[in-house]
C-alpha cells in the first residue's frame, strides 16, 4: 500500500518528479512526487545516471520577504512625514461662538464675562424702558430682532407716529469684530494696554441707545447711551475694556424745572458712587454735545463720560455705576413728560421744534463718535444707527429767534450751558 507522505511544495513551481529532495521547501500542497512504494524508492536508487540537483527557484520563497520589507519602509516613511511635517492647527472657536455656548449651556451668571453680564442687563432695561413708554404712548413699538455675520447681533424697537412720540426708538446692539490697525492706533490715546505692534484686534461691544421725539414742542427730546467695549486676547479674556455712556435733554422749551429735575435725578445716581461724578461728567457733557460749527450746544445738558477703565476704578464697581444711571433714567423722564405732552401749543411753536431738531441731525451726522463708528463697522445696520434722527427737521435760511422771546432765552442757554443743580 502506498505510504502518502505531505509535501507542501513552493508557490508557482512546477510539481516535482520523483526524487525531490526539496519537499521540505515547498509551502502549500502536497506534491504528486511523493507518492511513491517502498520498491519504486529502491529502483530510484539503483538508478546509474548521474544525480543532478536541481536549482532552487528562489521566487516564491522570497517574494513574500520581499513584499514585507517594501512596507516597512513604506511606513516607516510615512510615520517621518507625520512626525517632521507641520501641524495643520485647527480653527479654534471664535470668542462669539464660545460665547454662545456658554449662554445656551449655563446662561449668564455673576460669574459669566463682563460681556455677558452687560448684553443681559441692557436687553433686561430694554424692555423695561420699551413696557413703560407703550404705556405712556398708548402705541405698540415695531420690534426687529437681527444678527451679524460674525456673532451677535442686536434688538431694535421703534414707534413712530405714535400719540405722544413723533418718533422713539429703544436699541440694543450686541457687536464681535475685529479691529484695524488705524483704530487700534486711535484708541491707545486713552488705552495704552492696547498692543501698538499688531495688525489687528478682535472687539466685543455691546451697548443701548435710546432717542426720543414727541410730538409736543413743550415735552423735551432725551438721548441715552450706556456701553462696554473690550478687546480679545486669543483666548477671549480681554485685552482691554472700558465703559461710557450718559444722558442729556434737549427741550425746545425751556422749563427750569424740568432741567432741575432731570439733573437732580442723574446727580443722585452718580453720587451714589463718587461726589466728584456728577459735576465732571455734567461738563464733559456739556463739552460733547457741541454744534461747534453752530457755536452752541445741542441741549440743556446732563452727564457724559467714556474710557472708564482700571484706571478709574475696578470693573465691578464701574459696572455698578452704570447700573444705577441707566435705572435712574424712567425717574428722571417720564414726569417731564407726563407734565408736558399734553400742554397747548402754536403751529409757530412747532416750526420752532423742527428748526431745533435739525440742529440735532447736524450734530448727530457731523460730530457724534457713536454714530460715526457704527457707520464705519463694517456689517452695520445702518436703519438701527440712524434711529436717532427725528422724523421732521426743518433748516431756515438765516433763522434768528425774536429777541427777549422764549426762543431766545433758550438760545442763551445753549450758547453758556447752566449748571442746573
Amino acid at each position: 500500500m502506498a505510504a502518502i507522505r505531505p509535501c507542501l511544495q513552493w508557490a508557482g513551481a512546477p510539481l516535482r518528479r520523483p526524487g525531490c529532495r526539496r519537499q521540505n521547501l515547498c509551502p502549500y500542497r502536497p506534491c504528486s512526487a511523493h507518492l511513491s512504494t517502498k520498491s519504486e524508492k529502491k529502483s530510484s536508487k539503483s538508478q546509474t545516471s548521474p544525480k543532478t540537483t536541481p536549482k532552487p527557484e528562489l521566487k516564491g520563497v522570497w517574494a513574500p520577504y520581499l513584499r514585507l520589507s517594501v512596507g516597512v519602509v513604506f511606513l516607516g516613511a510615512m510615520a517621518y512625514s507625520m512626525i517632521t511635517s507641520p501641524v495643520e492647527k485647527l480653527d479654534s472657536p471664535t470668542v462669539a461662538e464660545r460665547d454662545s455656548l456658554s449662554k445656551r449651556e449655563s446662561g449668564v451668571t455673576p460669574d459669566s464675562p463682563m460681556r455677558l453680564r452687560m448684553e443681559s442687563f441692557i436687553k433686561e432695561q430694554q424692555e423695561i424702558i420699551v413696557r413703560e413708554l407703550e404705556k405712556l404712548d398708548g402705541d405698540k413699538f415695531r420690534t426687529d430682532t437681527w444678527t451679524r455675520p460674525n456673532g451677535g447681533g442686536g434688538i431694535s424697537c421703534v414707534l413712530q407716529e405714535g400719540k405722544v412720540f413723533e418718533k422713539a426708538g429703544v436699541n440694543t446692539s450686541i457687536v464681535y469684530g475685529t479691529l484695524p490697525r488705524p483704530a487700534i492706533q486711535k484708541m491707545r490715546v486713552n488705552h495704552k494696554a492696547l498692543d501698538p505692534s499688531v495688525e489687528s484686534l478682535q472687539f466685543f461691544a455691546a451697548g443701548l441707545s435710546m432717542v426720543l421725539h414727541p410730538h409736543n414742542p413743550m415735552a423735551p427730546t432725551v438721548h441715552l447711551n450706556y456701553r462696554y467695549f473690550e478687546t480679545e486676547n486669543e483666548d477671549g479674556t480681554p485685552a482691554a475694556w472700558w465703559f461710557g455712556g450718559g444722558t442729556d435733554l434737549t427741550p425746545s422749551y425751556l422749563f427750569d424745572e424740568d432741567a432741575i429735575h432731570f439733573h437732580r435725578t442723574m446727580k443722585e445716581a452718580c453720587d451714589k458712587h463718587d461726589k466728584n461724578y456728577f459735576p465732571r461728567f455734567k461738563k464733559w457733557c456739556d463739552e460733547y454735545f457741541s454744534v461747534k460749527h453752530r457755536g452752541e450746544s445741542r441741549g440743556v445738558g446732563g452727564i457724559f463720560f467714556d474710557d472708564l477703565d482700571e484706571e478709574e476704578k475696578d470693573q465691578e464697581n464701574l459696572f455698578s455705576f452704570i447700573q444705577d444711571c441707566l435705572k435712574s433714567f424712567l425717574p428722571s423722564y417720564l414726569p417731564l413728560l407726563e407734565r408736558r405732552k399734553d400742554m397747548p401749543f402754536t403751529e409757530k411753536e412747532k416750526d420752532w421744534q423742527q428748526v431745533r431738531r435739525g440742529r440735532y441731525v447736524e450734530f448727530n451726522l457731523v460730530h457724534d463718535r457713536g454714530t460715526s463708528f457704527g457707520l464705519n463697522t463694517p456689517g452695520a445696520r445702518v436703519e438701527s444707527i440712524l434711529m436717532s434722527l427725528p422724523l421732521n427737521a426743518r433748516w431756515r435760511y438765516m433763522h434768528e429767534p425774536e429777541r427777549g422771546s422764549r426762543e431766545d432765552r433758550l438760545m442763551g442757554v445753549l450758547k453758556q450751558p447752566k449748571d442746573w443743580v
